[in-house]
């Protein structure tokens, strides 16, 4: 099975320089133009179905590419962002630094957990059980439309070459998977 692994667009929280994580905001014109440019640079790869996260900025960003590649999409709950800032979420970044110094300075270890946020072990869990259920699945190439948090933990976790250090918006991961591993094809906006 093929998969194209891609993050959503510019959103309104990255441009006021809030914490996201499951903070719902909407994609920016910008963001929605991204979409469109990656629209574009999936035709042709005869992708079946596109799955995504229920927030607002990955149901905007699949709702983009599905009316332009003309194929259908399906809402996948557990493909959401984690919960990773727990009380700063939708805060002001300046703002959380001032308030709470010591929970910002968790974030710097993406297994620590922020108060209120969702354990790391919960969302590893979370993520590549969802990941497991896609990939065995009766498609021959799908697209996934998610965020940040699910695309680092899964190279973290389970393509094993080492810590993304770019993650663009729009950005496309192609992976192949067969018999139980998946294998790291090609990065668009993407690096290591």
């Amino acid at each position: 099975m093929k998969i194209y692994l891609m993050r959503h667009g510019q959103t309104t929280g990255d441009l006021e320089d809030r914490y996201g994580g499951d903070y719902d905001d909407h994609l920016t014109d910008e963001g929605r133009k991204q979409a469109e440019e990656l629209a574009q640079k999936l035709s042709g790869r005869n992708i079946e179905i596109i799955f995504h996260s229920p927030l607002l900025r990955a149901q905007e960003t699949a709702h983009i590419l599905v009316e332009s590649l003309k194929i259908p999409k399906m809402e996948i709950e557990s493909l959401r962002e984690r919960n990773a800032y727990g009380i700063l979420t939708g805060m002001m970044k300046a703002e959380a630094r001032e308030k709470y110094p010591n929970q910002v300075e968790l974030l710097k270890d993406p297994h620590n957990t922020v108060q209120g946020g969702e354990e790391y072990e919960v969302f590893r869990k979370r993520i590549l059980g969802q990941f497991e259920k896609l990939a065995n699945g009766n498609y021959q190439t799908i697209g996934v439309v998610t965020h940040g948090g699910p695309i680092y933990c899964f190279f973290r976790e389970i393509v094993g070459e080492g810590e993304l250090k770019h993650l663009g918006d729009c950005a496309i991961i192609e992976l192949e998977y067969q018999t139980g591993q998946f294998e790291l094809i090609s990065m668009d906006s993407a690096s290591y």
